[in-house]
């Protein structure tokens, strides 16, 4: 008897939790519906019924009211909530690593930026290129250029829309370091990929010419 009720019990609680999965869905789509209109109010209250049951939704929940909170302006909540999405995945939540780090450079809190940049990247199994170039421009902007050189060419090796701009900012790493032949494949590299449209590799590539030729001139590499 106690089998039977015992199996009951089991029963029960797994129709409860593909109720809950499913009606996360809907919720979730509903959420959806009303970022696409642009009501992120409306959205997070939506979002906000999610049910903790559920927990691979609730975390998606949770990184998206962040994402409300971050196109309402508030970024303090929106740092909350993506933090709360990533403690819920364990640390294994890339895009919402991502989406705090995003929100914490715009505070200007770059030590806590480059820690949930590394944090995306591990958690990617180094897969997630746009924090491996963001980790670039940390270090490029310190000063470390060896480091941001070595985050840039990681980065250009995976495919996605930051490819011309790792090539370019990869070339300006190699010119601050003194290797201007190396720097000017990597401008011309940027702008193969940009098929021709990139100003500031352009730039670069005139300048670092110049600087090859032995002409002085007064110079700005720019990095994007």
């Amino acid at each position: 008897m106690k089998s039977f009720f015992f199996t009951i019990i089991i029963l029960l609680a797994t129709v409860a939790a593909i109720n809950a999965q499913t009606d996360s869905k809907t919720i979730l789509r509903r959420g959806n519906a009303l970022v696409a209109q642009e009501k992120y109010k409306l959205a997070i209250d939506e979002y906000s019924k999610v049910s903790t049951r559920d927990r691979d939704s609730y975390a998606r929940a949770i990184y998206n009211i962040g994402v409300c909170y971050y196109e309402l302006w508030q970024t303090d909540n929106a740092i909350e909530f993506y933090k709360r999405a990533v403690e819920l995945k364990q640390g294994n939540y890339p895009k919402a690593s991502f989406a705090l780090v995003i929100a914490l450079e715009d505070q200007g809190r770059t030590g806590e930026a480059k820690k949930s940049y590394e944090q995306a990247e591990s958690a990617s199994h180094g897969e997630y290129a746009r924090a491996i170039f963001r980790l670039g421009l940390i270090e490029a902007n310190a000063g470390e250029f060896q480091k941001a050189a070595t985050l840039f060419r990681e980065a250009a090796a995976r495919a996605g829309e930051h490819v011309p701009s790792s090539h370019n900012n990869l070339g300006v790493m190699l010119a601050n370091l003194g290797f201007l032949k190396e720097a000017e494949q990597e401008f011309i590299f940027a702008l193969k990929a940009s098929d021709g449209r990139f100003d500031e590799a352009a730039h670069n590539l005139n300048l670092c010419r110049s600087l090859t030729a032995g002409i002085k001139r007064d110079y700005k590499l720019s990095i994007m």
